[in-house]
């Protein structure tokens, strides 16, 4: 069974399943991931209670006031399809409901995704530093 958290110090504890970034050529280390989890403005994991690890997550970035940025949302590969990441963006979605904006950006084929759960495509401009891909140094 899957559960759904907010994620905080209380989840700690929890393994983050591996798998995580699939496809990005410098992804973040486990210890880099957690950091991403718990400096969010706010954190969503999905939780596999039979093996009690983190097999999807979603955080959002904000200014706390009007708008709110949803930077990640990844499922492990062996836990797609199964309606994981729908559940933690309409999970996410509410919990910013109260917010005047709220934006992603993603790969156009994904685009349809995010417009059944709700999102309306928007045109942006985005700067990429591969060289910090798996994170700055703290």
């Amino acid at each position: 069974m899957i559960s759904y958290k907010i994620y905080s110090d209380d989840l700690k504890q929890l393994e983050i399943g591996e798998g995580f970034f699939e496809g990005w050529p410098n992804p973040p280390s486990k210890e880099k991931h957690r950091k991403i989890l718990e400096k969010s403005y706010k954190s969503l994991v999905a939780v596999d209670e039979k093996s009690n690890k983190i097999v999807g997550f979603i955080n959002a970035v904000s200014d706390g006031v009007l708008s709110a940025y949803i930077p990640l949302l990844e499922v492990l590969p062996e836990y797609q399809k199964q309606g994981i990441g729908s559940k933690l963006i309409k999970k996410m979605l509410e919990e910013l409901n109260d917010f005047y904006m709220v934006d992603l950006c993603c790969d156009e084929s994904l685009q349809a995704f995010y417009e059944k759960l709700g999102m309306m495509k928007s045109q942006g401009m985005i700067c990429r530093n591969y060289k910090y891909q798996c994170g700055r140094e703290l």
